[in-house]
């Protein structure tokens, strides 16, 4: 939202891993750099660096960038379409950390908002295991197993984050294909700690030393920070994997 996790554990973990080569492989997989095609809108930079290919501009929410701006000038400028990208949090109960969504529609308030169909198809022939469901976009946190079973009740969505329902917004303005693919990085039981939620810097990095000194003045957290921990580890191993496998269009291409 920046997901569950993109501001729990996620942000967390992005301050202990060097991910620096993340995006290498998806860059050498293209044998020419391609045209201008996919806008991928994040929450964080470790995201970012994932997502990153020849042919997508990638847009980190936390960062503070206009995402109406970068589609109205991505559109004039020939790209095709719009994808949410990253971690969420877990409203199925059946969905475990490293467990991928990839969005049928997104619920925004009282909207429903469809994917692009023939992408999201796409994206769930190449990701083994995925899950066709709806993906809730909120503007706040949902950190607590209450408020994600309630917004599972009221929704039906399988996951939740900050982002997908921007996506969904702005590529209806402007005309372009969207869709949503998330994996699970805090599952529906479990509590998000508020060491978690505070440490992120304004341009979607870690801010570490925030989150030691709550764990100082909270100590009682660190247990579940460190299962947090263990499952965004899980959730960005699965990242990268699945970034490799969609290739730099993030699977547009070949349906567009």
């Amino acid at each position: 939202m920046a997901s569950q996790l993109d501001f729990a554990g996620g942000t967390f973990v992005d301050g202990l891993v060097a991910d620096a080569g993340d995006s290498l492989r998806v860059v050498d997989a293209a044998v020419e750099a391609p045209r201008p095609s996919v806008i991928a809108l994040v929450g964080l930079a470790f995201e970012a660096r994932i997502a990153a290919a020849p042919g997508v501009h990638v847009v980190c929410r936390t960062a503070g960038s206009d995402l109406e701006a970068v589609a109205a000038g991505a559109a004039r400028q020939g790209y095709r379409g719009m994808i949410s990208f990253g971690v969420a949090g877990g409203l199925a109960s059946n969905l475990r950390p490293g467990d991928w969504v990839v969005a049928s529609s997104i619920r925004d308030g009282d909207a429903d908002r469809p994917t692009d169909a023939a992408w999201s198809r796409k994206l769930l022939g190449l990701i083994d295991g995925s899950v066709h469901a709806p993906i809730a976009g909120v503007d706040e946190a949902v950190s607590e197993p209450a408020k994600k079973r309630e917004l599972y009740r009221t929704t039906g969505a399988a996951v939740v984050d900050m982002e997908s329902h921007l996506v969904a917004r702005v590529a209806a303005e402007h005309e372009l294909a969207f869709t949503a693919v998330r994996v699970v990085v805090d599952p529906a039981h479990r509590a998000v700690p508020p060491a978690a939620l505070i440490g992120m810097r304004a341009d979607g990095r870690a801010d570490i030393w925030a989150v030691l000194r709550d764990l100082v003045v909270r100590p009682l957290q660190l247990s579940l920070l460190t299962r947090i921990t263990m499952d965004a580890f899980t959730a960005r191993g699965e990242m990268v994997r699945v970034r490799r496998r969609l290739g730099p269009h993030f699977g547009l291409t070949e349906h567009a």
